[in-house]
């Protein structure tokens, strides 16, 4: 059996075993100030520049395969690497032969001052060990969360399309490194007072919250990371569900999508988007593939942001949350679990288990749209989603979801009461947009003001009709006027 205190994880095909750490020391920080390892460098402290980004490779629940995924370091708490491999950009080269991924940055001048280089390096060995034939959208997508300020990204593009070019490094065998370094029982680590349990089945985890209520619940840390790095929180209990194989699963029923609220966005996502693929511009500018790499949509749904990019699809949907507390049971409508802001129906030891979304029906135009001031990795202004069912050019039936212009995620139902029975024209789009004022009264921010929030959904309200009607015209129109 392993040792259940001790963190155990593979670096440069070398086991890593730490026992007494800081249950939410960061993997930037151990590479930095513990190893040294000066490559992965830190830019935000929030996942947002890519300047941290490392891979880190392991086992699916099944055993039988690896996935290698981009992730940033500097919200990744160091326990959540037991039983995986991490490769930083040290780890890439054999010895003075550069991998073809550096290599490829050498010759197209991707670097200049050299800050990101290390985190685009490592974003683009991920796609290397994920796409062997990526096009230019999965090459965008993949760089989608790496800035740079210098290079204008042109030169490294060149070297992500150049970077097959070079003779691959031998294939290794990582699946059989990482079955050896797996766990026999739940990792349990106790610091300074501080606890951190990594569950490896969900009655554990129900069990752990039975007995702390109050514990932090981690799953990608992509908002909890932000608490110790930004806020300077101290976590006391913190117990980490990645390693629950249970809540990770995604499947298909006869009725609905059953998604684990362990599953991350990169999982969850594309089943959605499979069945809804009016969803996909949205999902696909929801963070970044790092974010995505790590972060669940359970923990979307149960932080409850009223800019959480998947709630306002997952309302219009009528997906359902299954809600576990010991060893009771319970589903609830998503649109009834949000109370007021940060405040959802989830009682103390209580876990969202898992999201179900019916499929869809015949008939049925279901459509997200996301409004930011960066078209990629940006949090929203305002995020709407839209259900609508036509018989010819009459409304049968219309749900508006929005967030970002209340304290939760809310349905626009003077605006849907508008437009249902009536014909799918301009001018019920135009009578239902002054219903949106009294539907919502947003606030300013750094984001947008409330004026400007206003007139962006109206706008966005427009753009879902123009896209719905004969033709998928788009007008783009001005304070309400065609232009």
């Amino acid at each position: 059996m392993r040792d259940a205190a001790t963190i155990r994880f593979l670096l440069d095909g070398e086991l890593i075993e730490i026992g007494d750490v800081d249950p939410t020391r960061t993997v930037l920080q151990y590479l930095r100030e513990d190893l040294c390892r000066k490559g992965t460098k830190e830019g935000c402290a929030e996942g947002d520049c890519g300047a941290c980004t490392v891979v880190v490779a392991e086992l699916n629940p099944g055993g039988d395969k690896v996935t290698v995924k981009a992730v940033n370091s500097c919200i990744q708490f160091l326990p959540t690497l037991d039983g995986k491999e991490l490769i930083t950009v040290e780890s890439l080269a054999d010895g003075d032969e550069l991998h073809p991924v550096q290599s490829a940055m050498v010759r197209n001048h991707g670097s200049q001052c050299g800050f990101c280089t290390p985190g685009f390096v490592m974003s683009l060995y991920a796609l290397y060990e994920t796409n062997p034939n990526p096009g230019r959208q999965e090459i965008d997508d993949a760089l989608a969360g790496n800035l740079c300020r210098c290079t204008g990204y042109r030169p490294i593009i060149a070297a992500a399309m150049d970077m097959y070019a070079t003779t691959p490094p031998p294939a290794r065998d990582r699946a059989a490194a990482l079955k050896n370094i797996q766990r026999d029982a739940a990792l349990e680590i106790e610091h300074d007072g501080r606890r951190f349990f990594a569950p490896r089945d969900s009655n554990e985890l129900a069990a752990l919250l039975t007995q702390y209520p109050d514990a932090t619940l981690l799953a990608g840390g992509t908002d909890v990371g932000l608490w110790v790095t930004k806020r300077h929180r101290e976590l006391e209990t913190v117990i980490y569900t990645g390693r629950v194989s249970e809540l990770s699963d995604i499947r298909v029923t006869d009725t609905h999508i059953d998604i684990g609220a362990a599953a991350t966005l990169t999982d969850a996502v594309p089943e959605i988007v499979r069945h809804y693929p009016g969803l996909d511009e949205m999902f696909r500018r929801f963070a970044s593939p790092p974010i995505r790499n790590a972060g669940t949509l359970g923990g979307n749904v149960a932080n409850g942001s009223p800019i959480g990019d998947s709630m306002p699809a997952l309302v219009v949907l009528d997906a359902t949350l299954v809600l576990r507390l010991g060893n009771l049971e319970r589903e609830i409508a998503i649109n009834d679990f949000y109370h007021d802001y940060m405040q959802n129906d989830l009682q103390p030891g209580e876990f969202v288990a898992r999201i179900r979304i019916p499929l869809p029906a015949d008939g049925v135009v279901v459509s997200s749209q996301k409004w930011s001031k960066r078209f990629d990795q940006d949090i929203s202004a305002v995020c709407t989603a839209y259900r609508l069912v036509l018989n010819k050019d009459r409304v049968v039936s219309f749900q508006m979801a929005c967030g970002g212009l209340a304290a939760t995620v809310r349905r626009a139902v003077q605006t849907e009461a508008a437009i249902v029975a009536e014909p799918w024209t301009r001018e019920t789009i135009e009578s239902a947009c002054e219903k949106l004022a009294a539907d919502f009264a947003p606030i300013s921010d750094m984001r947008a003001s409330a004026d400007i929030r206003l007139l962006a959904v109206q706008n966005l309200l427009r753009r879902f009709h123009a896209e719905t009607v004969e033709g998928n015209l788009v007008t783009v129109y001005s304070y309400g006027r065609q232009r």
